[in-house]
């Protein structure tokens, strides 16, 4: 499980150590940096699959993506007493991601290529990336250390050897580098981290895969716009928790019942609502009805992963389902690190009884920004986690 996650000069991130727990709610008003973090989150997933630097060129590249205010922002500048104004930079140009959990801790620093002839000099480079045990990165706690163009291990016996491995800079040792036999630690976080779980696109609109018929195979993980719905809410009837499909119709639509018609292989929703003498199909769901059956299908997994991020969950639901919504939350936070981003008020006050029904804790972590930096409500300088960058 993660402990804590840092993310510095990331847009609004001007420097975040963010602590978490088993239920995570990051919440704040609109443009104070919630899908900023959402965003750091996916870019450390994607650095598993070598992925982090095409993700930041999809978003501008790393000058459009890295913190646009002045490199310190001082006690004179919040007090209003000294003017914001461009300086020049003393510190090289950082980008820097990562975390610590409850036995690893992982970082990424992406900073700006040496001046070249190639067509992708705008690609940013891979500074600096480093593994250690335990919670808090020291030098006697490191396992694996990438510096410039390769990667050194720390034997049983506490010596550094190369790995005989060389990247490129844009290639993450996490992806390039991962023998099970000269680094074991290496492969346990690359598969962990990918894992990894985000849904923040689940689609329902009247074009939604999601409404239309569609060929079914056992599926334990919805796929990210929920076209395979069908075939999961099914899976999860059989291999999953007994029961919990319907119980999670109940609570939210009492007196009605889901069911999956198969034709030949091919599967379609029929929803049964209290009243209606034929059951609906997927295409004739509201936005509502069908937001709710692509969560459960999400959240009641048969498959949980390491961690379970959600983007807005609570988008297109009727205030009356977040209860419903909320448990399902809570109950996937049985087995799972869960991480909601949403701005929902109501949610979280759902959230917040779901989990001390079941005495579960749940951290809230509230966004604020100030002079266009994110920072987390009511954390000093001496209530954030410990947290330490390797230095280049």
């Amino acid at each position: 499980m993660l402990t804590s996650l840092a993310i510095e000069n990331y847009r609004s991130l001007l420097r975040l150590v963010v602590p978490l727990g088993r239920l995570n709610v990051v919440t704040g008003s609109n443009g104070t940096g919630k899908s900023s973090l959402y965003r750091a989150l996916r870019l450390l997933a994607d650095a598993s699959r070598n992925g982090a630097v095409a993700a930041l060129a999809r978003e501008g590249g790393l000058q459009s993506t890295l913190w646009a205010g002045p490199e310190n922002v001082t006690g004179a500048i919040r007090r209003g007493e000294q003017l914001i104004q461009g300086t020049r930079r003393t510190k090289p140009v950082s980008l820097r991601m990562g975390f610590a959990s409850e036995d690893y801790g992982y970082a990424m620093d992406l900073g700006l290529p040496q001046p070249s002839s190639s067509a992708f000099s705008l690609d940013p480079e891979i500074k600096r990336e480093v593994l250690w045990a335990g919670p808090f990165l020291r030098p006697a706690t490191l396992l694996a250390d990438r510096g410039s163009g390769g990667v050194r291990i720390r034997d049983d016996d506490g010596k550094w050897r190369d790995s005989g491995h060389p990247l490129q800079s844009f290639d993450s040792m996490l992806s390039e580098y991962a023998d099970p036999d000269r680094a074991p630690e290496l492969l346990m976080l690359r598969e962990r981290m990918r894992s990894w779980r985000f849904y923040d696109h689940l689609r329902t609109d009247s074009e939604a895969p999601a409404r239309q018929v569609q060929i079914g195979t056992r599926t334990t993980v919805l796929g990210p716009e929920g076209a395979d719905v069908a075939a999961a809410l099914q899976t999860v009837k059989e291999i999953g928790a007994p029961g919990a499909v319907g119980r999670a119709i109940e609570q939210a639509f009492p007196g009605s019942q889901l069911s999956i018609q198969n034709n030949g292989g091919r599967f379609e929703l029929a929803f049964q609502q209290h009243g209606l003498l034929r059951p609906l199909s997927g295409a004739e769901l509201s936005d509502g009805t069908l937001r709710y059956l692509l969560w459960v299908a999400a959240l009641l997994t048969p498959r949980p992963p390491a961690l379970l991020v959600l983007n807005e969950p609570e988008t297109s639901l009727h205030p009356d389902l977040l209860p419903a919504l909320a448990d399902l939350v809570v109950t996937a936070a049985q087995n799972t690190q869960v991480i909601v981003v949403t701005h929902s008020r109501p949610f979280l006050a759902a959230l917040q009884a779901g989990s001390d029904e079941t005495e579960l804790d749940l951290r809230t972590i509230e966004l604020v920004k100030e002079l266009g930096r994110t920072t987390i409500a009511g954390q000093g300088p001496l209530d954030e986690p410990p947290w330490k960058w390797p230095a280049r």
